[in-house]
């Protein structure tokens, strides 16, 4: 229904890691679709390089600070940029643990045992109400500051960025996703859809019933699910070949 998409989404896979990146450029301001493609393709440089001397936490730490400092940099040169801004969830799937680095209001989510997982924070005006007890969920679905950030890329020098870190098992399905898919499907729906799915068919599954119930924002998905073993031992090298992934937009 928009002329102009202001989402970016992007996955890969390598020998030894897989990673996906969701940016939902902030609407309103300068250079939405500008600062959410400009962010990912920084992150997904740093993520893919070959700087085996940073370790996972720190690779995707880095990626999201770099993408910050590059839109801060670019709206500087560039005047009509200023203001820019984007959110970035960007997960990096290394050996049998992920590892992700968050803000803004796109989510990370984990189906694990039939259980759907939040694992990300929603940085906004209405989800800090609800962490507080000041709001409840119900409420906050429909709030006015459920789209007003209080964290984002480019704002500063340096960025606010959560970290999260997790263990996988086998049967593992992870979501990254922007808010014109988590904020229109209640998150019993999300589970039912990608339940028993393929990583490409829970993919295209939640593109497709957040276009037919008619989002006014652009959607976004990234997933991949853990189709084999993955080793016990923390420090086992692991290939990707267990991991079964795809993206839609």
């Amino acid at each position: 229904m928009r002329e102009r998409n202001d989402d970016c989404c992007v996955t890969f896979c390598l020998a030894d890691n897989a990673g996906l990146l969701v940016a939902d450029g902030v609407s309103g301001e300068n250079g939405a679709d500008t600062a959410s493609r400009t962010a990912i393709a920084v992150a997904l440089e740093t993520l893919r390089s070959d700087e085996d001397s940073l370790r996972p936490a720190r690779r995707v730490r880095e990626a999201a600070q770099r993408a910050n400092l590059a839109l801060y940099d670019l709206a500087l040169a560039r005047p009509e940029l200023r203001g820019m801004s984007t959110t970035l969830t960007a997960v990096l799937l290394e050996k049998n643990e992920l590892h992700a680095a968050h803000v803004g209001d796109c989510r990370l989510y984990l189906l694990r045992g039939g259980r759907l997982l939040q694992l990300s924070k929603d940085h906004t005006v209405s989800a800090a109400r609800v962490r507080l007890g000041l709001l409840s969920k119900a409420r906050a679905r429909n709030h006015p500051g459920r789209a007003r950030l209080t964290r984002g890329l480019g704002r500063g020098l340096i960025a606010n960025i959560d970290q999260i870190r997790l263990r996988l098992v086998e049967h593992d399905l992870l979501l990254v996703c922007s808010d014109g898919i988590h904020g229109l499907l209640e998150d019993d729906e999300i589970r039912a859809l990608c339940q028993r799915a393929s990583a490409e068919e829970a993919c295209s599954a939640l593109i497709e019933s957040a276009n037919r119930q008619g989002s006014p924002d652009n959607v976004s998905a990234a997933v991949a699910r853990v189709v084999g073993a993955l080793p016990a031992n923390q420090e086992a090298r692991s290939r990707f070949n267990p991991l079964n992934w795809a993206r839609g937009r």
